[in-house]
């Protein structure tokens, strides 16, 4: 092997060296208790030359990052978050870990470690309403780190309307079949802007706490929002927070380019070199909504493609 040729390989990163990597930008430690963060598939000193970004480990993601010839998969959400028996191929799981493996890509998952995380799932979030993540602080903090934590609050430097607000997050956000679901006074102005990436209606008491005017995640369910609005109608409230609920999946895929940019020059950083790819796929499960003829959506069919 010439020297040329030697300092090229050593250019590569291993499979151990981009989890470290990930490791020091979204710590495995901020987990959740239930998560299953971490490495799913793949050997530790594996060169990775190219990494793949998305929200989901399906199927179609998965072909996307073997038709690339990605050597590691990073997903947001685990594969293999509930304890299974089998990865047999003959379940959907299973094939993914058998195509995966075949095909010599690794599978790390970035979960909840990302949604705590700066610069992760939740800055990325707050981002997109336009509040500066850097003056944003986590709705509850960690224990150990107080800048990193679940959710974010923070400050919009300009006043605006519920609805302009809703109008600029579903610019930003992905579009899926469901769109964005609000509830509150759209003409009402709001300045604290509340965040929680994915699921989020566990935070809601925490939120009041914070004096946010509106609340941004996903996922809400019919009981914890409506009893979230009654309570902030009240007496002796004021009405806040309002709600906007996005899709589960779309509040979390704008972390993507960042997670991509960002593990891309921590390993720059060190010498090693890498392409990252990020996943344009919509892998939200619903595929159209229909709205109901009284209500002020238009056209009575949205495709999940425009809405």
């Amino acid at each position: 092997m010439t020297s040329e040729a030697q300092s090229q390989d050593r250019s590569i990163p291993t499979l151990a060296q981009v989890v470290a990597a990930a490791d020091s930008l979204w710590p495995f430690r901020l987990q959740e208790d239930w998560d299953a963060s971490g490495l799913v598939t793949g050997r530790p000193d594996q060169p990775v030359r190219r990494i793949h970004f998305a929200v989901d480990p399906v199927a179609a993601v998965a072909e996307e990052a073997i038709a690339l010839d990605a050597d590691l998969l990073i997903t947001h959400h685990p594969l293999l978050l509930r304890g299974v028996t089998s990865v047999a191929a003959d379940g959907f799981k299973g094939k993914v870990i058998h195509d995966l493996i075949e095909n010599q890509c690794a599978l790390l998952a970035c979960h909840t470690n990302a949604d705590s995380a700066r610069r992760g799932v939740s800055d990325a979030l707050i981002a997109a309403a336009g509040v500066n993540p850097d003056d944003a602080a986590p709705l509850v903090p960690d224990a150990t780190d107080p800048n990193a934590g679940l959710g974010r609050v923070g400050t919009l430097t300009r006043s605006v309307t519920l609805r302009e607000l809703a109008q600029r997050l579903a610019t930003n956000i992905p579009g899926t079949a469901q769109g964005l679901r609000i509830a509150g006074d759209p003409d009402r102005m709001v300045t604290t802007i509340a965040v929680c990436g994915g699921s989020g209606d566990s935070l809601f008491h925490t939120v009041r706490s914070s004096g946010a005017d509106v609340y941004v995640t996903a996922d809400l369910r019919h009981h914890p929002a409506s009893e979230a609005r009654e309570q902030a109608l009240g007496p002796g409230e004021k009405g806040t927070p309002a709600l906007i609920d996005a899709a589960h999946s779309a509040s979390e895929a704008l972390w993507l380019p960042w997670g991509a940019e960002d593990l891309q020059r921590a390993l720059a950083a060190q010498g090693l070199d890498v392409e990252v790819y990020v996943s344009d796929l919509r892998t939200d499960p619903w595929d159209f909504r229909v709205a109901s003829p009284d209500s002020d959506s238009t056209p009575n069919l949205t495709s999940g493609e425009t809405s």
